[in-house]
C-alpha cells in the first residue's frame, strides 16, 4: 500500500483552480477530493450554495493524477479544475498503488492536532483584500526535544498561530523568497545520514553531493508538522537563492570556471536543478502552463512514468545556457501584480557584460509589468537578493565590480575577486548596469496616470530585516530630496525580510547598522570615487530597521492601500508566538 512521503503541498490557488503537489513511496494516483459543506447559518450564500449543491447538500471537487519518478522517487502534481470562488474548501488526499490493494486515505493524517487542511479560493472580486507573508533563509528546525540554537522557527510559530485563528488571519499567499533548503549546511542528522553512504573526508565533505540527499534536505525540512500542515493548507510560491545549490552560486566567472574544474560540481549543479524542479518550480506553475510544459509532457508519457534521464538532460542545457530556461514567473492576485524574478541561474558573468538577469529576462520582466498597467493597483518584484542595500554596502559593492572590471588596473582586480569571494559582495548593486536598469524600469512604472498605488521589492539573503524608500531627485541632486525635490509617483519601497530561521554573527550586526548611518554612507562615497562610480540616479533612506532575528513580513493590500506588518518569532513562557515589531501604511509621501 503506497504511502505518502511528502506533502500534500498545496501550491497554485486561483478563482477557480488549484495544485496540489505530493511525494509517495511507491508508484500510484494520488487523488485530492475537496468538499464545499452547507453551513446552516449561511443561508443561499453559503459555500455550497455558491457551488452549486442542493440546501442542506454539499458540492465536492476532485482531481488525480499517476506519479512519475525521479532517481526513484514518485512525485505528484494534481490538478483541481471548477473550483468555486469564495470559498473554503476542506480536502482530503488518498492513494491507490499501482501494485493494487485498493484506495486509501493518507491525508489529513489520524489523531492529528491541526484543523483540517483547506484550498480557500479567493474571490472573484479583483477588488477584494490580498494578505501576502514573505521570507527567506530557513534552516530546518530541530526535531521537538532538542534545543534550537537559533531560537523559534517563524514559519513554525505561524503554522501554530493558524491552527488556533480564525479564517481571516491566514495569508493568501506565503512568498519564500529562497534558501529553502542549505545544501552547504546540513544538520548534524543528515550529516551522519550521509556518512554512512559515503566517505565525508572526500569533496564535497559534509555538503550534499546528489539527487538523493537533496531529497533527504526535503524531507528534513517540509516533513517537519508544523510546516508540512501550514504548506497544506496556505498557498505558496517560491524561488532559489545560493544555499539551495551552494554559498555564492553564481558570484562570477572566475568562481564558476573554478567549480566547474572540480570533479563533484557536475552532479552538485545537475542534482540541485533537477530538486528544484521537482519541488519548487513545478507549483509555482498555472493549470494553464503545467499543461502546456514539454518536459512534463515527456516525463509523464515516458517508460513507466521515469523522467530521470529527461529531467537531467534539462538540467544539463540550464546550467550550460542560462537562457534556455526561464525560472522566473508571475502570478496575479486580484489587482495585485506579483513577478518572481530569478537572480542566481539567470545572470551573465563575463566581466564585460556582467548582469544579474539576461537580456531576455529583462525583455521578459518589462513585458511583464508593461501589460496592462490598469489592471493592477500594487506591483510587488520579488527578488531574493535585495535591491536597495545600506548606502555603505551598496557603494563597497559598486566600488568591488568596479575593481574586478578593470577600472583599476590588473592588481586591484585580483583583490577585487577575492573581496567580492569573502565578503559576499553579489547583490544588485555588485551588478551596476542590472541595478541601473531596474532603477529604470521601476521609475518609468511610478510615474502617469496608470502608475499602481505602490511599487514593492520584495527580498530576503542578508539575515535581518528593514524597509526602505526610494525617490528620484529632480535634476539628479544629490542627498535626499525630500517631497518637493522629488520626482512625483507611486512610492516604492525595499522590504526585506530574513531569516525565517537562521542567524547572522554581531560583527555583521553591527556592519549592517553602520552601513546606513551618515558616517557609513560618507565612507561608501570614498570607496566610490576610487572606483570612479557614479552616484545612482536613484536615493534611497531607510524607514525602518534593522531588525534581527527570526521573522516574517507581510502585505495586507486593500484597494489603492498597503499596510506592512513585520513579526519577530519569541518565546513567551514555554510557547513561541509572533510578536508585532512594526506596522506602517506604504502610500505616497
Amino acid at each position: 500500500m503506497a504511502k505518502l512521503v511528502l506533502g500534500p503541498v498545496l501550491r497554485y490557488v486561483d478563482a477557480g483552480a488549484a495544485t496540489v503537489w505530493a511525494e509517495t513511496d511507491e508508484a500510484c494516483t494520488v487523488r485530492v477530493r475537496a468538499t464545499a459543506r452547507e453551513d446552516a447559518e449561511a443561508g443561499t450564500g453559503s459555500a455550497s450554495a455558491r457551488a452549486g449543491a442542493p440546501p442542506g447538500g454539499s458540492a465536492s471537487f476532485g482531481g488525480e493524477a499517476a506519479t512519475f519518478r525521479v532517481a526513484g522517487h514518485h512525485y505528484a502534481l494534481v490538478v483541481l479544475d471548477g473550483l468555486p470562488p469564495g470559498t473554503a474548501l476542506p480536502y482530503e488526499v488518498t492513494v491507490e498503488s499501482d501494485s493494487g490493494g485498493g484506495e486509501a486515505r493518507v491525508w489529513p493524517e489520524e489523531h492529528s492536532p491541526f484543523p483540517p487542511s483547506e484550498i480557500r479560493t479567493p474571490s472573484e472580486d479583483a477588488a477584494a483584500p490580498v494578505r501576502v507573508s514573505f521570507g527567506s533563509c530557513r534552516w530546518a528546525a530541530p526535531p521537538a526535544e532538542e534545543k534550537d540554537p537559533v531560537g523559534p522557527d517563524a514559519l513554525d510559530t505561524l503554522a501554530l498561530r493558524l491552527a488556533g485563528e480564525s479564517a481571516g488571519e491566514r495569508p493568501g499567499l506565503l512568498v519564500l523568497l529562497g534558501d529553502q533548503v542549505y545544501a552547504d549546511e546540513v544538520s548534524p542528522a543528515t550529516r551522519e545520514w550521509m556518512g554512512q553512504r559515503r566517505d565525508l573526508d572526500s569533496p564535497p565533505g559534509a555538503q550534499v553531493a546528489d539527487y538523493a540527499e537533496y531529497t533527504r534536505l526535503y524531507a528534513e525540512s517540509w516533513g517537519d508538522p508544523e510546516i508540512r500542515w501550514l504548506l497544506s493548507t496556505v498557498p505558496s510560491v517560491m524561488i532559489f537563492d545560493d544555499h539551495d545549490v551552494i554559498d555564492d552560486w553564481n558570484t562570477s566567472d572566475k568562481w564558476l570556471a573554478e567549480m566547474r574544474a572540480t570533479d563533484w560540481w557536475r552532479e552538485r549543479i545537475l542534482s540541485g536543478l533537477m530538486s528544484y524542479w521537482v519541488h519548487q518550480h513545478l507549483g509555482n506553475l498555472s493549470p494553464a502552463a503545467l499543461a502546456a510544459d514539454p518536459l512534463l509532457a515527456t516525463i509523464r508519457s515516458a517508460p513507466d512514468r521515469d523522467g530521470t534521464e529527461a529531467l537531467r538532460a534539462f538540467a544539463e542545457r540550464a546550467d550550460a545556457d542560462p537562457t534556455a530556461v526561464r525560472w522566473s514567473y508571475r502570478r496575479d492576485l486580484g489587482r495585485t501584480r506579483l513577478l518572481m524574478i530569478d537572480s542566481r541561474a539567470a545572470r551573465v558573468l563575463e566581466e564585460d557584460r556582467r548582469a544579474m538577469i539576461d537580456p531576455g529576462e529583462e525583455d521578459w520582466l518589462r513585458a511583464q509589468v508593461r501589460e496592462d498597467p490598469e489592471a493592477y493597483d500594487h506591483l510587488l518584484l520579488g527578488t531574493s537578493l535585495p535591491w536597495l542595500l545600506p548606502h555603505l554596502i551598496h557603494d563597497l559593492e559598486s566600488w568591488d565590480s568596479a575593481l574586478c572590471g578593470g577600472e583599476r588596473g590588473a592588481r586591484w582586480a585580483g583583490r577585487g575577486e577575492y573581496l567580492r569571494r569573502a565578503a559576499d559582495l553579489e547583490h544588485w548593486a555588485a551588478f551596476p548596469r542590472s541595478f541601473d536598469a531596474l532603477a529604470d524600469l521601476i521609475a518609468e512604472l511610478r510615474e502617469g496616470p496608470d502608475a499602481p498605488a505602490t511599487i514593492s521589492v520584495l527580498s530576503g539573503d542578508v539575515h535581518h530585516a528593514y524597509v526602505a524608500e526610494a525617490r528620484w531627485p529632480r535634476g539628479g541632486g544629490g542627498g535626499w530630496p525630500r517631497a518637493g525635490e522629488a520626482v512625483p509617483g507611486s512610492p516604492v519601497y525595499q522590504l526585506t525580510c530574513s531569516p525565517v530561521h537562521n542567524s547572522v554573527p554581531l560583527a555583521m550586526r553591527f556592519g549592517f547598522r553602520f552601513g546606513w548611518t551618515g558616517a557609513g554612507r560618507a565612507l561608501g562615497r570614498l570607496f566610490a570615487r576610487h572606483g570612479r562610480v557614479p552616484r545612482p540616479a536613484v536615493r534611497w533612506r531607510r524607514d525602518g530597521g534593522p531588525w534581527f532575528g527570526n521573522q516574517l513580513m507581510t502585505l495586507d493590500l486593500r484597494g489603492r492601500t498597503a499596510e506592512l506588518t513585520l513579526e519577530k518569532a519569541v518565546v513567551r513562557g514555554e510557547r513561541a508566538a509572533l510578536r508585532e515589531v512594526t506596522r506602517t501604511r506604504l502610500e505616497r509621501a
